[in-house]
């Protein structure tokens, strides 16, 4: 298996749900340190927002919150697959929900700078 490495990389929104709320304009920055992988993430329709994850081999389990430019608190948890592109850029595949808006769940997908 292929040690992931995402310390200091940024992504970006390629593919996302009807009812999410990031955009190809929104930026996560990454932070590893062995399995405990955090981001803050911002622009677009993002102010601010806040990942905390665990890695494990090539899934990471995520809670998520943020506060969007129209001043909503929305927070979530996802399972992100880790893939890497042919040019061995990563790529995330989340299967995400909001923790407190029943049955909004949806999918997306971001790809390393």
């Amino acid at each position: 298996m292929i040690e992931i490495d995402l310390n200091n990389k940024k992504f970006f929104l390629i593919k996302n749900s009807e009812n999410g709320k990031v955009d190809s304009d929104t930026v996560f920055e990454y932070q590893q340190d062995g399995n405990l992988v955090t981001a803050d993430y911002y622009g677009g329709t993002i102010k601010y927002g806040k990942i905390i994850a665990h890695l494990k081999d090539d899934i990471l389990i995520m809670m998520y919150q943020c506060i969007t430019n129209e001043n909503e608190l929305k927070a979530g948890k996802a399972i992100a697959k880790i893939t890497f592109t042919k040019n061995n850029k990563i790529k995330l595949s989340l299967n995400w929900e909001w923790l407190h808006e029943k049955n909004k769940k949806g999918t997306s997908e971001y790809i390393e700078y």
